[in-house]
């Protein structure tokens, strides 16, 4: 029992110093200037992330999924996508800075939205929709827009496994991007409840999901959450795709697309599977036009096991 109590307060104490040094390298970015800032955590993270075990994964991913693109293509892939995780740890502590989206203004800043339409229309006309998107760009901020449009949305989200950096970014979030739901066994609960008061509901579809249907990304099997796909059959309700994209000199583009079809069976019920590799075929889309700024290193093919 002794053994076992200090095994346990040792790494409590791991993890406490891993946050305390996370939030202090948070803490010194911002009293940086945002764009001096972003930049310099895009140099370092393009220098640190080669140097780790994730490179390997990063490259080997990518060269699965694009089997015509040279060495020299793939490497450059990578580190503009380890550039793509500086980037994003910069840019969390600016959000309230960054986000400065306003129609009314006559010239653009650094955010810029497609599909206000749509935005003001799901406001203005209140009911149970679903918007998804990918780890792609600054994918923090689409929730951030939400907010500022007024919608009613639930934010589905994981949170770190440092405990003590998960309570941090939780009371973080929550102050910028509304309701937040961190995602664990009961949170489909919590959505659902979401959906039948008649609000929105935000998920992250491209993540690994161990017991998901099987189904296919870049023409190599995975395993895909099922969650949006039964929530559309249980509320019939419409799903939109959206998504950032970084542009040149620190600037943003957020789009919200139309409501995608959903497809279903000759009953007319939700053909839950067909959903699934929509999905995918749809964050598949958005990589191939931008794969630097999706996150590499996620193994979502399992490729782990075989490493």
């Amino acid at each position: 029992m002794l053994i076992t109590r200090l095994v346990l307060a040792a790494d409590r104490f791991r993890q406490w110093s891993i946050a305390q040094f996370v939030l202090l390298l948070l803490t010194i970015l911002k009293l940086s200037p945002a764009d001096m800032a972003i930049n310099f955590m895009d140099r370092v993270a393009r220098w640190i992330g080669p140097k780790t075990g994730r490179h390997k994964l990063t490259l080997i991913n990518l060269r699965n999924a694009f089997p015509e693109k040279s060495d020299a293509e793939i490497e450059a892939i990578a580190l503009e996508s380890w550039g793509n995780m500086g980037r994003l740890a910069a840019e969390y502590v600016f959000l309230d800075q960054l986000f400065d989206f306003d129609p009314a203004r006559a010239e653009p800043g650094r955010v810029e939205v497609s599909g206000i339409p749509l935005f003001l229309e799901l406001r203005d006309n209140p009911r149970p929709f679903i918007v998804f998107t990918a780890h792609s760009g600054n994918f923090e901020m689409l929730p951030v827009a939400g907010s500022a449009f007024g919608l009613d949305v639930t934010v589905l989200f994981r949170p770190p496994n440092n405990p003590y950096l998960a309570d941090r970014v939780f009371e973080f979030r929550k102050e910028r991007m509304g309701n937040l739901v961190p995602s664990h066994a009961g949170s489909s609960f919590a959505l659902a409840r979401q959906l039948e008061r008649g609000g929105g509901v935000g998920v992250l579809v491209d993540q690994k999901f161990r017991k998901g249907l099987k189904t296919k990304f870049f023409a190599q099997d995975v395993q895909t959450n099922p969650l949006l796909a039964k929530l559309v059959r249980q509320f019939n309700c419409e799903v939109y795709p959206a998504r950032c994209i970084r542009l040149p000199g620190n600037r943003f583009r957020l789009e919200l697309e139309p409501a995608v079809e959903i497809p279903r069976r000759a009953d007319g019920s939700v053909d839950v599977t067909a959903t699934a590799q929509m999905l995918n075929d749809k964050v598949e889309s958005w990589v191939r036009e931008y794969p630097g700024q999706w996150l590499w290193y996620h193994d979502r093919w399992h490729i782990k096991r075989s490493l």
